[in-house]
């Protein structure tokens, strides 16, 4: 397995292997917030196709009732399921911390959706501790041209990286 930062050819190939809801490619939206300079998108490739991704949120987490100064890492995902657990979310997990660490930052945050409790456990594994309960807004558009409007209550949890000096 090899964890890359997103480029622009491989936007296509993470909307052929890993689709995303909606119209719209969140590939694509989270590519151009790379190139806007407001994250980091890594992607976890497998045999020559991508098997995962996180997006390292340099402007941390917009949700108002988590008033904390870190970036944070979202958007996490391994697809097929049946590559779950095999360590691929673990790579993306600390290539991101290592990112933050090159950065010279000493936190990290990470949501997860207060039913994901295997994310949770992951994630608790990893060192992350809950922090703050909060609710993810986000909306998307459908193909026949609605917008869905989506809000999950999440857990935002923070680790402390070990900078060095």
């Amino acid at each position: 397995m090899e964890i890359t930062v997103c480029r622009a050819a491989d936007v296509a190939l993470l909307d052929r292997y890993m689709g995303s809801p909606g119209a719209t490619s969140f590939h694509a939206r989270r590519f151009a917030r790379q190139e806007a300079g407001e994250c980091t998108y890594l992607v976890a490739w497998l045999d020559g196709r991508p098997v995962g991704h996180t997006e390292m949120r340099w402007i941390g987490c917009a949700a108002p009732e988590v008033a904390l100064e870190c970036p944070e890492i979202g958007g996490l995902a391994v697809w097929p399921t049946e590559l779950r657990s095999r360590g691929i979310g673990t790579a993306l997990i600390q290539a991101a911390e290592v990112l933050a660490g090159q950065r010279g930052l000493a936190a990290v945050g990470i949501g997860v959706g207060r039913d994901n409790l295997r994310a949770a456990a992951l994630y608790a594994r990893l060192g992350y501790r809950p922090v703050a309960h909060y609710l993810d807004r986000y909306s998307y558009e459908e193909h026949d041209g609605t917008t869905r409007e989506c809000v999950d209550a999440c857990t935002f949890l923070t680790k402390e990286l070990q900078v060095e000096r």
